[in-house]
């Protein structure tokens, strides 16, 4: 699943080409991909048609294209969505879900989307807790560490106080957002610490030692595209991501650690799967 550095450089790509653009006509090719619109196809059409982006947003793995009529056109990409712009004349992908066009500019954006786990919906802007404006679907998940109004102490505070396992707090998109398998996995490499470590175990400078990797391993992801290991991920140019190559633990299981040379091992986590060093992450030696 693309997660926020994934997503933030789609975000990226698509405010290049649409800020200032009018939408001349939104067309929903599959129902699926607007499943949370109320009015399903004809109303997310309807909304859309003659609104001007004035802007492009994103939280955690949210983004949204602000419309001059206090809305937002909101997108999660979900499993294997994806945001191209495209050539007027291009052929439609075969899993081409929505397709919007300009009332000028020789493009549309295209979401094409393989497993239709992801989404579109045209919401209305409102207030978080701490006042910031997103749309509605975004209120109920916390900032990221991105975001330049990011409460980093509330985060620590908030961690500190949770007793489950410290990856399980760190995928709570209501505690931190933004998070996924893979970058809490290079986070806790990073901080060599355990994914199975009580939250409220760890010290305040631990928790905000991990807070800073999980930064650091984000903010470096994105300068390069973010992390792609199949077509399913791409940026608005059908261009691969490329940390892939830098990761040290996810995804590299029986390979040395980059830090010690101890195998890196590969173990059951919730639905799915945590990569760790046995080594510098051990419980029983965590500093």
């Amino acid at each position: 699943m693309p997660e926020l550095p994934e997503v933030e450089v789609v975000r990226q790509g698509i405010h290049e080409y649409v800020v200032g653009k009018t939408i001349a006509k939104a067309t929903v090719h599959h129902p699926r991909a607007v499943r949370r619109q109320t009015g399903g196809s004809r109303e997310f059409s309807a909304r859309l048609k003659n609104r001007t982006v004035v802007d492009t947003k994103r939280r955690g793995k949210f983004m949204w294209l602000v419309l001059d009529n206090d809305e937002a056109l909101v997108t999660h990409l979900g499993m294997s969505g994806q945001v191209l712009i495209q050539p007027l004349d291009a052929e439609p992908e075969k899993h081409l879900r929505v397709r919007a066009t300009f009332t000028d500019g020789d493009y549309a954006m295209h979401f094409v989307d393989q497993r239709t786990f992801g989404w579109m919906s045209v919401e209305d802007l409102g207030s978080d807790a701490n006042q910031i404006v997103v749309p509605e679907s975004a209120l109920h998940i916390a900032q990221d560490p991105l975001d330049p109004l990011w409460n980093r102490q509330g985060t620590i505070e908030l961690i500190k106080a949770k007793q489950t396992q410290i990856k399980r707090v760190l995928l709570d998109q209501t505690a931190v957002s933004g998070i996924g398998n893979i970058y809490a996995d290079e986070a806790l490499w990073l901080a060599k610490v355990h994914w199975g470590s009580p939250a409220n175990s760890l010290s305040i400078s631990q928790i905000d030692d991990l807070l800073t990797m999980a930064s650091q391993v984000m903010r470096q992801a994105l300068a390069v595209g973010g992390t792609s290991f199949d077509a399913l991920y791409v940026n608005v140019n059908g261009e691969s991501g490329y940390f892939s190559r830098d990761l040290n633990a996810y995804g590299r299981e029986g390979e040395p650690c980059n830090r010690c040379g101890t195998p890196i091992v590969r173990e059951h986590f919730m639905n799915r799967s945590s990569s760790r060093c046995p080594t510098c992450q051990n419980l029983s030696t965590e500093r």
